[in-house]
């Protein structure tokens, strides 16, 4: 294990010249770090924000083909998605875990309408037949009773039977931090949250030199020497192209999706459920939280215009989302139930040039696109996070004219740091596993020497007080903020009850972070803000 601390990053940043400086660490910035710095180039990540604080720690949390992308004839984005969930199965084991997908069939007198099971047999075919199969499983029809067994309050009145098929899931903040942090121990790249960049510096030739950069947390400023620069912000990616071409871009459609979750027990599901909303040609995913005991509901898809920091979760959205879930379930949600809330952007590609938005953003294509400025920045936009491996190779191979030599990727079967060969034994070690793979060996140690450190300070959930001390140490967490919502999922399984803990937990890593008195009351007020901003935009109690 590498101690990772900002401080010695910072200093690694403003001392050293680097062959190429990734703007972005989300789950895309962190893959170009890491696939560059994997072909032995010299690389710095810098992120404005935290760690994947933006739309990579705000997804649906699964990694998919894009069932419905069959619909719209996208059959070699499905392809390319199964094949790059296939790769991350086998490189973040610990990760991302295989998950059951139950489509409910409804009909009425115990009869489904045969077009539409036919409908989804041959889709689900396709799927599998694209690279559905390489999990290890294939779809299957399952009768009433089965389905029932899964998702125990769908409508009886109108169940007939269901279909079962097979996807991933895992925490995508997590994926991201662990991409960032195998760039930096593995392959010696220097990573930095809460550094912003100011300004592309060019040379003469008008060829990038350097990238003035802004600490965030001190407001100071320092320079970056460097050969190129990856713009790989996301929703973003205009102010970057804003900022290196000196003129306004509109190449990004945001899309909001939304998601909330409710106590298990109100919901109860042990696997991902694709539910149809009533009235659109849409459908949501009622999906188990694979560490706690909630479900979350989600997502919606709609164009959106407010500002991109903070898109927030509406009453509108909240309604939607229960209302789809009670129409094929009798659970009678209500906001009452809701525990947490989380929204977050798809960075979308706007249309060409002298076109108009004439689909639905659920519509508009996932694809990436790779963008050469001819000056030393190169600009990956669009995708999704599942296809996050394959969008960082096309854009490190467009570093080419800058970059002598340029290795082939490696990435393709390289393991991410935490794979060992320790496997865990105990429901503790196993929550621990799914988190911090091999390091949790180290906080199994902590608790060890300290056995209080064992303790849950949530009420219902299962992080132990030693992870939290270990992500303050060792995984570049600067506030209270970054521990509850992106180190762990605290804050999106029950936000009331983490905020109830959020005194205590403050408290504990204290001693880590540097904090006195003051600094604790402000960290905790920081998070009651962040919990009464969401929950107010949405409509909801506290």
């Amino acid at each position: 294990m590498t101690t990772w601390r900002r401080t010695d990053e910072l200093s690694a940043l403003a001392a050293s010249s680097f062959d190429v400086v990734v703007i972005g660490a989300g789950m895309t910035g962190a893959g170009v770090a890491l696939d560059a710095a994997s072909r032995g180039l010299r690389v710095a990540l810098i992120e404005r924000g935290d760690l994947a604080s933006g739309t990579s720690s705000k997804s649906s949390k699964m990694v998919h083909g894009g069932l419905r992308y069959l619909q719209q004839k996208e059959f070699r984005l499905v392809y390319e998605n199964l094949r790059e969930r296939q790769r991350l199965l086998l490189n973040a084991p610990y990760l991302v875990q295989p998950l059951p997908f139950l489509i409910p069939l409804f009909g009425s007198n115990g009869v489904a309408s045969k077009a539409i099971v036919r409908g989804y047999a041959t889709a689900l075919r396709i799927y599998d037949l694209s690279g559905g199969w390489r999990i290890g499983h294939r779809y299957r029809r399952i009768t009433r009773e089965e389905t029932l067994a899964h998702l125990p309050t769908l409508r009886t009145d109108r169940l007939v039977a269901g279909f079962l098929y097979y996807d991933a899931q895992g925490d995508d903040a997590r994926v991201a931090l662990t991409l960032a942090k195998t760039a930096k121990v593995k392959y010696r790249a220097s990573v930095a949250n809460y550094v912003s960049a100011a300004d592309v510096v060019k040379d003469a030739r008008g060829r990038v030199e350097a990238v003035v950069c802004r600490d965030e947390l001190t407001k100071k400023k320092f320079t970056i020497a460097t050969r190129s620069v990856v713009n790989a912000t996301g929703v973003w990616a205009d102010s970057i192209f804003t900022l290196t071409e000196h003129q306004p871009s509109r190449r990004i459609t945001p899309a909001k999706g939304v998601h909330v979750s409710v106590a298990r027990d109100r919901l109860p599901a042990d696997v991902a459920a694709v539910l149809s909303v009533p009235n659109d040609r849409r459908s949501i995913f009622v999906v188990p939280f694979d560490d706690a005991p909630y479900t979350f509901v989600g997502t919606t898809d709609t164009a959106y215009s407010g500002p991109i920091d903070d898109p927030t979760c509406s009453p509108e959205d909240v309604a939607y989302l229960l209302a789809t879930v009670n129409a094929s379930t009798s659970s009678n949600l209500t906001t009452n139930d809701v525990t947490g809330v989380w929204a977050g952007l798809r960075p979308l590609l706007a249309p060409e040039k002298g076109k108009r938005i004439k689909e639905r953003t659920a519509d508009l294509s996932r694809r990436h696109r790779v963008t050469d400025s001819g000056d030393g920045v190169v600009h990956v936009t669009g995708g999704k996070w599942t296809t996050y491996r394959q969008m960082a190779e096309d854009a490190v191979d467009a570093l080419k004219p800058y970059i002598n030599d340029l290795a082939h990727v490696r990435t393709k079967t390289l393991r991410l740091y935490g794979v060992s060969a320790w496997r865990p034994t105990s429901e503790l070690e196993t929550h621990l596993y799914h988190r911090f793979g091999g390091d949790a060996s180290t906080v199994l140690e902590m608790i060890q020497n300290d056995p209080s450190l064992g303790e849950c300070p949530i009420a219902g959930q299962p992080y132990v007080g030693a992870e939290f001390i270990f992500s303050a140490r060792e995984e570049m967490a600067t506030s209270l903020v970054d521990l509850l919502t992106r180190r762990t999922r605290a804050h999106l399984h029950d936000a009331r009850a983490t905020l109830a803990a959020a005194p205590a937990i403050a408290q504990l890593v204290a001693p880590e972070m540097g904090w006195g008195d003051g600094d604790i009351a402000t960290q905790v007020e920081a998070y009651r803000a962040l919990v009464g901003h969401e929950f107010s935009a949405a409509g909801l109690a506290l």
